[in-house]
């Protein structure tokens, strides 16, 4: 084995390529803390993780101030104790976005590491399921867009071999959210997924009243029906509606996607690689929902997701929204339809040093 000798953390912000917007917020920059850490042998792994506008700063904190000093030295093979130890140092502010986010970007560049010292790609190496994964696309489906651009993307990324395509609802209507999902589903066919989310946005009253739309559009799941806290009104929606639901971009921590589990509330999970913590606690995720039966799907981070997707039996989609083109060199390969996880050593993320410097929004903090 050997030991951490350095860490070095930046952050740049990058803007997304297309207006995103949903029924509570729109998504109009991505800061991007990036940590990159070095053992004795000379090996080197990159993590990352990301914000959709906040928190930054205080994700770029944690790492410099908290969580890198405690790595100085440590073993860098002994990635779960590292993990718990991060936990247990800040377990005043967990379980939350923050402490996850920054746990993540620690966490998947050790990962990274350790891929890269045994001279295996990441998807091999965290269990090597599968060699791809068909893909549905988020980017063409949100909220502001009209329906006759909304068909144009479905039947283009149809065309292309994509499996579906995901449509933001929460329209102040009903009868808006019914007219634009029947008319894609009319111009697509049945033989097409279409997936829906309201990212939170409903009471379980309004949403046990949109489900029954989805129903008649023969919705494949209906995603953030609700506040996600609220594991028992997702419960009693998913026991009232033949749509599937779909939960865990806003969930942090293994014990969260436990209580979905046990009490029936989903029949699709979600976890983000970055906000439940990173790839150690991901994979349980995965994991444990295997056992209940259930798929993971997981949110947004396709560059990174890809591996851990075809790592896992039980993860038979993976949501196409391009987030590093602007900071690496070589993107996710895509093959009729299907991602294909890179076959090289480590998490496959071929980063452009030049481009991360340009776009930084602060000097790197170098650890030592």
């Amino acid at each position: 084995m050997a030991k951490i000798t350095e860490i070095e953390v930046t952050m740049v912000d990058l803007k997304p390529a297309v207006r995103r917007s949903d029924a509570i917020q729109s998504f109009e920059s991505q800061e991007t803390p990036i940590v990159r850490i070095r053992d004795s042998d000379g090996a080197e792994g990159v993590g990352y993780s990301y914000t959709i506008g906040t928190g930054g700063p205080s994700i770029m904190a944690l790492l410099q101030h908290t969580f890198g000093p405690m790595l100085i030295g440590r073993e860098a093979d002994e990635v779960e104790r590292l993990w718990r130890d991060m936990l247990f140092r800040s377990h005043a502010t967990s379980v939350g976005a923050i402490t996850s986010l920054a746990m993540a970007a620690v966490d998947t560049a050790l990962w990274d590491l350790r891929c890269r010292r045994a001279g295996l790609p990441l998807h091999v190496l965290a269990g090597g399921a599968k060699t791809s994964v068909p893909l549905y696309t988020t980017e063409g489906g949100w909220l502001h867009i009209e329906p006759a651009a909304l068909i144009d993307d479905a039947m283009k990324s149809r065309e292309a071999g994509f499996c579906g395509s995901k449509i933001k609802i929460g329209r102040p209507h009903l009868s808006e959210d019914r007219s634009r999902l029947l008319a894609v589903r009319a111009a697509v066919g049945d033989g097409y997924d279409i997936m829906t989310d309201a990212n939170q946005a409903f009471s379980r009253a309004e949403a046990l009243r949109r489900a029954k739309v989805l129903e008649e559009a023969g919705i494949a799941w209906f995603e953030e029906p609700m506040p996600a806290d609220d594991v028992g009104a997702h419960a009693l929606l998913a026991a009232a509606t033949s749509v599937p639901i779909a939960v865990g971009e806003s969930l942090y921590s293994l014990s969260q996607f436990k209580d979905y589990l046990t009490q029936a509330a989903c029949s699709i999970v979600q976890a983000d690689v970055a906000r439940i913590g990173g790839i150690t606690p991901w994979l349980k995720v995965a994991h444990m929902a295997e056992a209940f039966n259930v798929d993971i799907c997981p949110h947004f981070l396709m560059e990174l997701h890809v591996s851990l997707v075809c790592a896992v039996p039980n993860a038979p989609r993976l949501e196409y929204i391009p987030q590093l083109g602007s900071i690496t060199s070589t993107g996710m390969t895509i093959e009729s339809g299907k991602a294909v996880p890179s076959s090289e050593p480590g998490l496959g993320i071929a980063w452009d040093w030049d481009a991360i410097r340009a776009k930084s929004v602060a000097p790197a903090y170098r650890l030592t």
